[in-house]
């Protein structure tokens, strides 16, 4: 049959018709698109899951009555978390782990131990973001004690955050350390918990995979903050896992280890174990890791050799077995009984731990310690290179080699940089102190530029008291001998006798006898004299207070400095005016009628 319409005109329409079937199509499978995910959105299918999900998560925020969140915790929505938890859908569970993250950073109160159970439920999830988003909540309520830390350790989550740790994820590893260490920290069943806990991060540590280790190794460092920990972990072989680390490629499994190596020394009872590894091993790793290109690692090291051989602690092992001074004892017997027990334990321990220490000094020695020391002296950290100096140069049979080596010479720079600095000060002092004992010692102070450096230190206005009794008492005691005599009545300044003056006259008894004492030591030069002559009245008054003291020791001090300072003609003519005569007639009179 023929068409009633032209050729043009039935082409036409064809092409309509055909444009109009395919948008049919498309509208089509555009509306069944939105209507699935429209039948997927809460909005269109509210669920109980649903429902408690958005409670928590938008009236938790704004709620502040203690009351109104007690509220959110009922038997319908611990069951709807339940459900979600042990749901095989992985997005109902994201929604839970979110729901607890959410709970950890806004409660106010504690969570009640029922809601617990979806917690252990979500922590052996299959999903990894799961047990994370989970594990960092649980951190967080941990840490802010909004769960109680037995109910969680009798839950039974060690067995799946070690497993978390063992995974690939960096933040999955964080946040079970984290979870693994505050545990820790828990008295009842803490020592279940390290057993089981330590263990595996001592396999781990030595896992072949850096980061592996680097986790392992910051975990055991975090349980070594405590006597009872580090008993723990000693006793579980972390000493030979943690010094083979000490020689790793990797800096931060160096840092960790070494700190926890550290805190380990801190206690004599584990020294034995520390240095029983053969060949001085420990040592040798410890002055190779003070040569490191990082900084924080060769201090670490530093730090870790000064414990190790500091003669010093040997009480800590006594408080933390438990034979320490108990203050909070009320019952007076009680406290009498420890006391004596303390004494006992600690005189024994300490001529066993003086020895030890004495021991691994010497192996320093002959290990050559002081070339590392030296290069750390230079670097923008010297203080725990100055303070195992201190420590080696208390030790006598060590100063020859000190001073030899050339100590005081790199010390000289330190002092003059860093006058204001109350550590870099005390230190220099205290190695001055030994080493200026012999007359060597004494010839290599003279020829150094230490003793300038220290009387510069004196005039910083912003050392402590602490710091300048150092300076003071280390400037007198240097005085006795006559060479450093010499040398410090040359090299005083005015502005430097100034600084004594006024010492002179705080209210620390000490500082003011130091200050005292250098000037009577003062020779009497030219040069001096005119130094001391603003000061005369100043100088007068503090010896008249000396005078009123009842302490001897201040009485023969004020006759020593009027003895030296008379022989200046004008401060003899100011003396003779001056009220200190009839003082001194009192105290010798006191003295004789003493005798």
């Amino acid at each position: 049959m023929a068409s009633r319409f032209c050729e043009r005109c039935s082409r036409l329409l064809k092409q309509i018709t055909t444009w109009l079937l395919r948008v049919c199509r498309e509208v089509e499978q555009k509306v069944r698109e939105v209507f699935r995910e429209l039948c997927e959105c809460g909005c269109f299918r509210s669920t109980p899951e649903k429902d408690v999900f958005r409670r928590m998560t938008q009236e938790l925020a704004p709620v502040q009555l203690l009351d109104a969140q007690t509220q959110l915790f009922n038997r319908e929505n611990l069951q709807a978390l339940n459900r979600l938890a042990n749901s095989e859908n992985t997005e109902e569970q994201r929604m839970a782990a979110l729901c607890y993250l959410h709970l950890s950073l806004h409660l106010k109160i504690s969570l009640p131990d029922d809601f617990l159970e979806p917690v252990m439920t979500l922590l052996l999830s299959h999903d990894l973001d799961v047990q994370k988003t989970i594990c960092l909540s649980l951190v967080n309520l941990l840490v802010k004690n909004k769960v109680c830390r037995e109910s969680v350790i009798e839950m039974g989550v060690l067995v799946p955050m070690l497993e978390l740790f063992q995974s690939c994820d960096v933040a999955a590893q964080c946040h079970s350390c984290a979870c693994v260490t505050v545990l820790a920290s828990s008295e009842l069943k803490r020592e279940a918990l390290l057993v089981d806990g330590v263990r595996p991060l001592l396999a781990l540590a030595k896992s072949y995979s850096s980061g592996v280790q680097r986790n392992a190794t910051w975990a055991l460092l975090h349980l070594t903050q405590s006597g009872c920990s580090t008993r723990i972990m000693c006793q579980a072989g972390a000493i030979p896992v943690l010094v083979p680390l000490l020689q790793s490629s990797d800096s931060e499994v160096q840092f960790y280890s070494c700190s926890a190596l550290c805190n380990i020394a801190a206690f004599q009872e584990h020294h034995s174990k520390l240095l029983s590894i053969g060949g001085h091993f420990l040592l040798k790793s410890l002055l190779t890791l003070m040569s490191s290109s990082v900084e924080r690692n060769s201090s670490q090291a530093c730090k870790c050799l000064q414990t190790l051989s500091h003669n010093g602690n040997s009480n800590s092992s006594a408080l933390q077995s438990g034979y320490g001074l108990n203050l909070r004892l009320n019952s007076k017997f009680a406290f009498s009984v420890t006391f004596r027990m303390y004494k006992k334990t600690t005189k024994v321990g300490h001529k066993h731990f003086c020895a030890c220490a004495v021991a691994i000094q010497e192996q320093l020695m002959e290990l050559d310690c002081v070339l590392p020391l030296k290069v750390l002296m230079k670097s923008s950290s010297p203080e725990p290179a100055l303070s195992l100096l201190s420590v080696l140069s208390a030790h006598p049979p060590n100063n020859f080699v000190l001073v030899s080596e050339g100590i005081l010479d790199e010390m000289a720079p330190l002092l003059h940089h860093n006058r204001s600095s109350p550590v870099i000060v005390t230190r220099c002092c205290e190695i001055m102190a030994s080493l200026g004992s012999s007359s060597i010692g004494q010839q290599a102070v003279l020829e150094s530029q230490c003793l300038s450096g220290l009387l510069e230190a004196l005039q910083s206005p912003a050392q402590s008291d602490e710091t300048l009794l150092h300076v003071t008492s280390y400037l007198n005691q240097l005085m006795t001998s006559d060479v450093l005599k010499s040398s410090v009545s040359a090299e005083i300044t005015s502005d430097q006798v100034w600084r004594l003056v006024e010492l002179s006259g705080q209210r620390n008894p000490q500082l003011s006898y130091n200050s005292v004492a250098i000037i009577s030591k003062l020779e009497m030069t030219d040069e001096n004299v005119l130094l001391l002559k603003p000061h005369h009245s100043s100088v007068l008054d503090r010896l008249i207070l000396f005078l009123r003291e009842e302490d001897v020791k201040f009485h023969h001090l004020a006759m020593v400095a009027i003895a030296n300072l008379k022989k200046d003609e004008e401060f003899l003519l100011l003396l003779g005016k001056s009220e200190i005569k009839e003082q001194l007639k009192k105290v010798l009179g006191q003295r004789t009628h003493q005798l």
